[in-house]
């Protein structure tokens, strides 16, 4: 916190998903370790709910032990010499025999941890050690869980084992979590509110789809990452060219077959550079498989020397466009303009990492 000032206001979510996202250094972890209380911001002010965990001007700080929250890291933190039981028991120390029974039934069959109660850390997989130690700071019944990076020393197989886990956590618990990130996988699958990080300040807020399809954000998220995401729900599985077919609002989208069924929703990115416009559809003499009528919102100069066409859709989505501003100059677009948008490429949550 020396190199930047962290100043950040935001009111937290009753519930769900928060995301920190942004470049390293930014000071997301710093954030964490604010609210925590594992460290003093010099000017803080921190009230949850009806409880003031920090205020300097009135001289109030209340410590790190006496806040109650959960705090899950990068690296698992389990004691070796401790079975699974025992790691998960460690959480329950505050709480009276009844209620930390009941309790520990239920996180253990949300974290699906039966079967591994009577194995030592040094016997489970890195995902498994990170339900453990996930499932423990659940047991201290935290009135915020802070998450800093759980992910980020597994592997792309690993990380998809655990996320729905995540995902039932979310859905049973009410317990309002912040999660810092670098995956724009998990953050497609488990967040919908984003706080975009940039030199100790939180340059953005919003939902994801507002965030990243938002054009001048681009030198904060880089511009592989500014798009367009859309909530989409599985309609079928075209057996004969291997697809399976997506619906958004009354849209029909086309993607490589997957392993989904019909009814499933899908949360898709689609890259602003993965975008072409036409001013006609011209289905049969291209292979773009995904074509949608859309009109001009606006079009802007962006800083790579690129201009971002911004498209809204004529069921009221935006989708981004990044062409280049020989393309704007031909194609001759103008604000309000019905055109057509081409997409190359759709990729779904966990083709990220």
């Amino acid at each position: 916190m020396n190199e930047f000032t962290l100043k950040v206001e935001i009111e937290i979510p009753v519930h769900g998903f928060t995301v920190l996202f942004g470049p390293s250094g930014s000071g997301k972890t710093s954030f964490l370790r604010c609210i925590s209380g594992l460290e003093r911001a010099p000017e803080g002010f921190l009230q949850i709910g009806d409880e003031t965990w920090q205020d300097e001007r009135k001289g109030i700080f209340i410590p790190a032990n006496e806040r109650k929250i959960g705090y899950v890291f990068q690296e698992m933190r389990l004691f070796p010499h401790l079975n699974v039981e025992g790691n998960l028991r460690y959480g329950l120390k505050r709480h009276t025999p009844q209620n930390g029974n009941f309790l520990f039934s239920q996180i253990v069959e949300i974290m699906g941890l039966e079967t591994f109660l009577s194995r030592y850390p040094r016997s489970l997989s890195g995902g498994e050690k990170q339900r453990v130690a996930l499932a423990r700071a659940l047991l201290t019944r935290p009135r915020l869980l802070l998450m800093d990076e759980p992910l980020a020393a597994l592997d792309t197989k690993r990380k998809q084992e655990i996320l729905p886990y995540f995902q039932r956590m979310q859905s049973e618990l009410n317990i309002p979590i912040f999660y810092v990130t670098h995956s724009l996988n998990e953050v497609l699958q488990l967040v919908d509110t984003m706080l975009l990080m940039d030199q100790g300040k939180i340059v953005a807020a919003g939902t994801v789809e507002d965030v990243l399809s938002h054009p001048d954000l681009g030198r904060h998220l880089g511009h592989t990452l500014v798009g367009t995401v859309l909530d989409t729900t599985v309609v079928r599985q075209d057996k004969e060219f291997q697809l399976t077919v997506l619906k958004f609002n009354a849209h029909t989208l086309y993607v490589p077959r997957r392993d989904v069924s019909p009814g499933d929703r899908l949360r898709i990115h689609i890259r602003a550079e993965d975008v072409t416009l036409a001013v006609a559809p011209i289905e049969e003499q291209t292979s773009v498989l995904n074509v949608l009528p859309a009109q001009v919102i606006e079009t802007r100069p962006s800083v790579e020397d690129e201009c971002k066409v911004d498209v809204k859709l004529d069921i009221g989505c935006h989708l981004l466009a990044s062409i280049t501003k020989k393309s704007l100059f031909h194609l001759n677009l103008q604000s309000g303009q019905n055109i057509y948008a081409h997409i190359k490429a759709i990729r779904m949550a966990h083709e990220f990492d």
